[in-house]
């Protein structure tokens, strides 16, 4: 019932009907990441293109989409990573969600949220002052 529920009335868990409908009648499933999102195609775009959508496991979360699908769902390669032997480089990172507004979340040095004084450096601005 929960399941039902959050595909009535919410678009970041997933799927929602309109989407579960469009899926069932135009689209053909291209493949699935490490993940769990499942890529799909069909219908055109206004360019002609072919259209490229993806079935998120959990949130909608656009950077959870690894650098190979990426560039499959925009277009910069017509073969998706499943079609081929798909092989990530060396410097391509895994997903990490956004930390923002959680104790893990990134304070550099110098931030009110960081703990200890900003480091001074030579470009700091001094005040004028007018007995200076």
């Amino acid at each position: 019932m929960k399941a039902l529920l959050l595909q009535m009335f919410t678009w970041w868990n997933g799927q929602t009907w309109g989407t579960r409908f469009h899926t069932w009648r135009h689209g053909n499933r291209v493949g699935e990441d490490a993940a769990g999102n499942v890529y799909y195609e069909g219908g055109s775009d206004s360019e002609g293109r072919t259209r490229r959508w993806v079935i998120y496991n959990g949130y909608s979360e656009a950077s959870a989409i690894p650098p190979g699908w990426h560039g499959w769902m925009h277009h910069r390669t017509d073969v998706s990573p499943a079609a081929e032997t798909y092989v990530a480089k060396p410097w391509e990172k895994d997903h990490l969600a956004n930390m923002t507004g959680t104790g893990r979340a990134y304070h550099p040095k110098g931030s009110i949220l960081n703990q200890g004084a900003r480091p001074h450096v030579t470009g700091d601005y001094d005040a004028w002052t007018p007995k200076s």
